[in-house]
This record gives structure tokens, sequence and C-alpha cells, in this order.
């Protein structure tokens, strides 16, 4: 996957990214959301319940990658603050995925309403 570059601050949700690699398939585009939400609830779950750096590393890392793949990049841009975090800013890293989360998923939510 080509790496994304931003000038300013990063798009809540990118839906030309996301397009590029769906062909603006619509039924795609709601079936990737569903499976961003779903590693979403998992990694922050594995991130809260983590107590050792691999456990933390892997579940940012891997919502990281899936919130690029579909163009979530604030999503993505915390969960690589959160993968770099010391153990002791974890509560604040988590805190900090859950809100790009929610921003992200009320964006998909009003760009497919539109």
């Amino acid at each position: 996957m080509e790496t994304v570059t931003h000038t300013g601050p990063a798009p809540v949700f990118d839906r030309d990214h996301l397009a590029r690699y769906t062909g603006a398939d619509a039924e795609l585009e709601a079936e990737l959301f569903g499976l961003l939400r779903d590693q979403a609830e998992r990694c922050v779950s594995a991130m809260q319940a983590a107590s050792e750096i691999y456990a933390w590393q892997a579940a940012a890392h891997t919502l990281k990658g899936a919130a690029r793949g579909v163009g979530a990049f604030q999503l993505a841009e915390a969960c690589e603050r959160a993968e770099t975090a010391s153990p002791g800013m974890w509560p604040a890293a988590v805190s900090e995925v859950r809100a790009a989360a929610k921003r992200t998923f009320d964006e998909i939510a009003r760009v497919l309403e539109a």
C-alpha cells in the first residue's frame, strides 16, 4: 500500500483514498467499515488489557494499519502515537484512540448518509 503524506492535519476520513481501492463500490466500502469497527473494538480492548509492551504495540499497530487502509487517517495517527507510548501513558493513549475512533465512525456515517 502506498504511503500517504498530508501537508496539514490528517483528515478524519478520506473517501477518495478508499475509492481508489474499492472502485467506489458502496457495498464493499460498507463491509470494510464494519470490519474496521470490529477491528477497533478488538484492538482497543487488547490495548486496555495489555500488560506487556509487545501486546500493546501489536494492538496499536494492527489498528493503525486497518485505519490507514480505509483512509481513516486521524485514527491511524492516534494509533501511531499510541504505538510508541510509554506504559505510564497508555491510559491517555487509549482515550485518544477511542476519541479518534468515535470521530472516524461519526464521519463515516455522515459521509454515507450524504
